[in-house]
């Protein structure tokens, strides 16, 4: 589908102006789709739906609740953002003591909590510029430090885990192994994995709401408000909305782990073409692409950060940073770009 009208260049990485805040108001009324005024502006979809959601307020009207974006509710929670932002990811403020931590590793044999306890008593970095030693594993667990799990024997032969084999196992829905064979290929795009991103182990804390495309590794990105049934349903009943009468083409099928946080999610193939299906039991690698995905994301979002802390445009900023990635499975190029090709593909049609 072309736009005759859409002359504007390149706008990546630039903040939306009040201009084309006002324009998403006025077609938003139009009923317009999100895709089409992500095209007319010239801006990546995830950006028109980002801003659709920080600018939306919920009304009622002749006893309904309505929910209804305004430009001028966008603008100020974006500069009340922009006024208020401030680093939050601990991992750039102490970089001098990781390389501090990794000297003392590889070259001294030193463990990661003598490293943390020797700089404490000696008062080598400022607090604020340390992370504890829990931190620190976590950081060699990620891959944030030239220190490996090698390089920790000790750690090597502590298993801390124990096998519980559960007898009554929860089935909330159509297993994977109904799905088409076809779809393990990658090939073919629209099928999606779904997961939660907890932050503190907190029941009052938000969680993050994670849906990778496994053809294109596109993401998307959702604060909830907390880790349910209800809430999970409720916000892919909003991503319906936004994606319209497309829905069914852009999410084929969405394949889950068997958390209760997923059990109504097959609700959704009630008033929609899209199928739902659940992996085995303790078995994270069906959902290979989720996994490494939010593995990314605790870049910026450390286990035990509360995510309720994280704002709409720092949520923006981390997914659009994951969709502009160039990545070596794609030919190093973006998921952002192979998403909107595919996007215009389905609704050129």
């Amino acid at each position: 589908m072309d736009y005759n009208k859409n002359t504007t260049n390149s706008k990546k990485n630039k903040h939306l102006t009040f201009q084309e805040r006002c324009f998403i108001e006025i077609r938003l009324k139009d009923k317009w789709s999100a895709y089409k005024i992500a095209k007319v502006i010239n801006r990546p979809i995830n950006t028109v739906l980002n801003e659709i959601r920080r600018g939306t307020v919920s009304q009622i009207k002749f006893g309904n609740k309505v929910d209804r974006y305004f430009a001028e509710v966008g603008d100020r929670v974006y500069t009340e953002n922009r006024q208020n932002s401030k680093s939050k990811y601990k991992i750039l403020k102490c970089k001098k003591f990781l390389d501090f931590v990794n000297e003392k590793v590889s070259k001294d044999n030193w463990s990661l909590d003598a490293c943390f306890g020797d700089s404490i008593i000696n008062n080598r970095f400022q607090r604020s510029e340390m992370v504890c030693t829990k931190t620190l594993y976590s950081y060699v667990d990620l891959g944030f430090m030239n220190v490996k799990n090698s390089d920790l024997p000790i750690k090597l032969r502590i298993n801390k885990k124990k096998r519980v084999s559960r007898l009554n196992k929860i089935k909330l829905g159509r297993s994977i192994e109904e799905r088409d064979k076809s779809i393990d290929t990658k090939e073919e795009f629209g099928h999606w994995e779904i997961d939660t991103v907890i932050g503190a182990k907190s029941n009052k804390d938000n969680v993050l709401l994670t849906i990778v495309e496994r053809n294109t590794l596109n993401s998307i990105h959702r604060k909830i408000k907390s880790k349910t049934a209800d809430a999970v349903l409720s916000e892919i009943i909003k991503l319906k909305n936004e994606f319209g009468s497309k829905f069914s083409e852009v999410f084929k099928t969405i394949t889950s782990d068997n958390g209760l946080e997923f059990s109504s999610l097959s609700k959704i193939e009630t008033f929609s073409d899209t199928k739902v299906y659940f992996t085995h039991p303790y078995s994270s690698f069906e959902r290979g692409c989720n996994e490494r995905h939010n593995g990314l994301i605790r870049r910026f979002i450390p286990k035990g950060k509360l995510i309720s802390k994280y704002g709409v445009d720092e949520i923006a900023y981390i997914e659009d940073w994951c969709n502009t990635l160039p990545r070596r499975k794609l030919n190093y190029k973006t998921p952002q770009e192979l998403f909107d090709n595919q996007l215009d593909l389905i609704y050129s049609t």
